[in-house]
């Protein structure tokens, strides 16, 4: 009668949290996620501070996508053939080292040197990165059984949107009030703290690799599986161009210090207002998840996000700028748990790794190239007209997705209707929960 009770989940938004493993990988993604938002506050305003120029904000991201873009693809083949938990044990490990050091660069006073040093160390941080993402996103998908991956797929991004709420205050204010060498230690608690939750997840069963298969062609299989499927693809290119036009954050500085005329603390409060829209979002859909008409929700989604995008670029007072970035992080966390769900449902379990490296360079393009590109654009147009041209030019790029890509534009998210790919999931975690009671 147990294993009847086991092999049915029971259903709800919280039925994740049943399984212990989705517990423990729930509180490293919040502590990873909280860390890394509070550090990209304080880098930004911190490089802005020594340098003056937006194109120095624009660097800052593409240091630290080179390696992580680069990295991804490899970080996938090794997500499929090691321990998923013991590669976000190294690479939490990693970020630890460079939290503690970006704290005693703060400390040293290196003077003309210092910008130098933190770039250095945030490329580092990028390489940790290219390994971390896929194990993480191919990880979570074995912690719950198949017919409950779209709830905790939901739980995950409000967890994710939770942080990245609290991370931004918490970076600005504790930048303000304590200084950036003890906001950079406290981040290397944060990363601690979720370098012993991975430790508690169980290691999780590896498939085994096809005999004689090199690492080039692992690559390739995981690569052509996404461009042979409409709806990854098109859902991955929708991100990247999106949020490549259509984002502004590494602008946030900018639009902080010299056009709305706040300190470190407003601009913490601006960049947690997308994700706090986000969050609502997101809180939305783990009670009425968007699965019906998922594809055309998506998409207009996605308009919504450019739309408010062009509104926060003609604001120049404080509150409707706040009210602009928080209907763009509404539509983008709508976005987010239809991108997720649809990652982590049309993934076969022996190429999960794999496949979110692509939607990592997919992502990692999307949020730090595009910060680049925002840097870039703002040095050349200004920077108010820069995003709002990137607002309009994410409308055309909606448009064409439409046009381009009916599956996804007709998809729907009823698993009832998803063939069941992880059999072995279930099976695995269902023995488990039997030999728990």
């Amino acid at each position: 009668m147990v294993a009847d009770r086991v092999s049915e989940p029971p259903a709800g938004p919280w039925a994740p949290f049943r399984w212990p493993d989705f517990r423990s990988l729930f509180g490293a993604a919040f502590c990873s996620t909280l860390a890394s938002r509070a550090l990209a506050v304080v880098l930004g305003y911190e490089v802005y501070a020594l340098t003056g120029n937006p194109l120095a904000l624009g660097m800052l991201g593409l240091i630290e996508v080179i390696p992580a873009v680069s990295l991804a693809l490899y970080g996938g083949h090794i997500a499929d053939r090691r321990d998923r938990r013991q590669i976000l044990r190294i690479t939490l490990g990693a970020l630890v080292v460079c939290a503690c050091a970006l704290a005693a660069v703060e400390a040293s006073g290196v003077g003309h040197a210092k910008l130098l040093l933190l770039y250095g160390v945030v490329f580092v941080a990028g390489i940790a990165r290219g390994f971390a993402e896929p194990a993480a996103q191919a990880l979570e998908a074995q912690v719950v059984p198949f017919k409950i991956l779209i709830n905790s797929s939901t739980l995950m991004a409000s967890c994710w949107m939770s942080a990245a709420v609290v991370g931004p205050l918490a970076g600005g204010f504790s930048y303000q009030h304590l200084g950036a060498a003890w906001t950079f230690a406290g981040i290397a608690v944060l990363y601690g703290l979720a370098w012993i939750a991975t430790t508690l997840i169980a290691p999780r069963p590896r498939p085994a690799p096809p005999e004689g298969e090199s690492i080039w062609q692992s690559v390739a299989v995981g690569v052509r599986y996404v461009l042979h499927d409409q709806i990854l693809l098109g859902s991955m290119s929708l991100d990247l161009f999106a949020v490549l036009f259509g984002g502004a954050i590494a602008m946030l500085p900018i639009f902080a210090k010299d056009i709305l005329k706040v300190d470190a603390t407003g601009l913490g409060m601006l960049n947690a207002a997308p994700t706090l829209g986000a969050l609502v979002a997101v809180l939305f859909a783990s009670r009425r998840p968007p699965v019906r008409h998922a594809g055309r929700t998506l998409f207009l989604a996605v308009t919504g996000f450019g739309v408010a995008m062009i509104v926060f670029a003609l604001s120049r007072t404080f509150w409707l700028s706040m009210v602009a970035l928080a209907f763009s992080g509404l539509f983008d966390g709508l976005s987010v748990v239809i991108r997720r769900a649809i990652n982590r449902l049309f993934s076969p379990d022996h190429l999960r790794g794999r496949i979110a490296s692509v939607s990592t360079i997919f992502i990692g393009s999307s949020n730090e190239l595009g910060a680049f590109e925002s840097g870039m654009m703002a040095a050349w147009l200004g920077t108010v007209r820069s995003v709002w041209v990137g607002g309009i030019l994410t409308l055309v790029v909606v448009s064409f997705a439409a046009v381009m890509a009916p599956k996804l534009r007709k998809l729907s998210l009823d698993p009832s209707r998803l063939s069941r790919r992880d059999q072995e999931i279930d099976c695995e975690l269902d023995a488990e929960e039997v030999a728990s009671r």
